[in-house]
């Protein structure tokens, strides 16, 4: 049987979208003829934990871990709690104060590409050592953070093997990168390392067809379009979390420049007009969420209808997915983000409920998501369509007829995305 050896910092005990993905992938490439090794931090200052997933690592899979500096151990001086929420992804915004700021220009300036940076040079002999070790010709390496694409790199440089890099997120036109006060030199540093490993590696995997496009700007290596997905078996055995109001939920980290503004308008407007929809009203977020948009949310009196959820576990996100009367998928509204597909659009689509998405102009995932038939997808500033379609799905909800076309939506299931993986293998 064929072994390929995966590199990723996120592994369980690690929570959120960026673990599920190499988890999956593992769980199931055996059964396409292939099996894969792991190598992984040792001891990683994972922002979000969820030990539960442990329990999903398959008997089969060998891994290994090295040792890692993280960088969130030297920042106690700035404030631990403002340290560990930059590292959860919530960029502090226009009230920001100094020590925030700082840390955030040290964090662009000074880690780059990422604060994940001090465990490639450790890494190179240690995965060395593996591919020897295990007879393994073939590694993949899985971003962000994109440190990770380093390590193979430099073993690529190294070792006669064969390198797949694998990109859930872009790169240099990450949302975020504007918000890390990167300086011309820090900017030109990011640009020379992704053309670097985009010419080095063999192939290039992705998450969308705008990655792609942009990608091939730069390298002339195949590049192939993985999409994210939901583990069906996995789905179809989790009840789902009911209760008897009309609820608008979101799951996942809702940062600063995610915040619908419009959607919250629109939400105290029918308060105000429909005491039907005051009885019922609940805006259920589940996961990190930014001060900022806590903020948004009580300055139009909406405090009274706001459960704040905070992280649970993937399997107890599903069943609130679930239960939801209606779903909020949010993108930061900006050309870049265009083609951010995040992982929970699949779950979002499996879990037969309807889907409201607020994003960016030709949103890659609003696409998929009406192809599809599973929701409506608004910009930011819509706020009477907005209006006008939660009025309507609240009237279905009364009425008991608050379902979506469709079956499941079996081309992005894990195990076949897998099988088409195994197949780039």
């Amino acid at each position: 049987m064929k072994k390929v050896l995966v590199i990723s910092y996120y592994w369980p005990p690690a929570g959120g979208p960026g673990v599920q993905r190499w988890l999956k992938f593992t769980t199931y490439l055996q059964d396409f003829g292939i099996q894969p090794v792991v190598y992984v931090p040792e001891n990683p200052e994972y922002p979000l934990l969820d030990p539960s997933l442990e329990e999903k690592i398959p008997g089969h899979i060998t891994v290994y871990k090295g040792k890692i500096r993280e960088p969130l151990r030297l920042t106690a001086f700035f404030g631990r709690k403002k340290a560990k929420q930059i590292s959860k992804g919530i960029i502090p915004g226009k009230k920001a104060s100094l020590a925030e700021r700082l840390l955030l220009w040290i964090r662009g300036n000074f880690f780059i590409p990422d604060a994940r940076v001090w465990w490639v040079s450790p890494s190179v002999s240690k995965v060395r050592d593996i591919l020897a070790k295990e007879g393994i010709d073939t590694m993949i390496t899985t971003g962000p953070p994109h440190s990770v694409h380093l390590i193979g790199d430099k073993v690529k440089q190294e070792c006669n093997v064969k390198w797949l890099a694998d990109f859930r997120d872009p790169w240099t036109s990450i949302g975020y990168h504007k918000d890390l006060k990167l300086g011309g030199r820090a900017k030109q540093k990011h640009k020379q390392m992704e053309a670097n490993v985009l010419r080095s590696a063999d192939k290039i995997l992705v998450t969308s067809q705008t990655t792609k496009e942009e990608f091939s700007a730069i390298t002339t290596k195949p590049i192939v379009v993985l999409t994210n997905g939901y583990d069906k078996e996995e789905y179809d055995r989790v009840e789902p979390e009911v209760n008897s109001y009309f609820t608008i939920s979101h799951i996942g980290s809702l940062l600063s420049e995610r915040n619908p503004v419009q959607l919250w308008s629109a939400l105290a407007e029918l308060l105000e007009e429909n005491k039907e929809f005051r009885e019922q009203l609940r805006i259920r977020l589940v996961g990190v969420v930014s001060p900022e948009v806590v903020h948004s949310i009580h300055s139009y009196g909406l405090q009274p209808y706001l459960e704040l959820q905070g992280y649970v576990s993937h399997t107890r996100a599903i069943a609130l997915q679930k239960g939801a009367s209606v779903l909020l998928l949010l993108e930061i509204d900006r050309e870049v983000s265009k083609g951010i597909i995040p992982g929970k659009l699949f779950e979002y689509m499996a879990s037969g409920r309807p889907v409201i998405a607020i994003g960016p102009g030709q949103w890659e995932a609003g696409k998929l998501l009406e192809e599809e038939e599973r929701g409506k997808v608004f910009g930011y500033q819509e706020k009477t369509a907005i209006k006008e379609q939660l009025s309507s799905y609240f009237t279905q909800y009364k009425n008991g007829e608050l379902v979506q076309k469709g079956g499941d939506p079996v081309a992005y299931s894990r195990y076949s995305i897998t099988a088409q993986l195994a197949k780039e293998l």
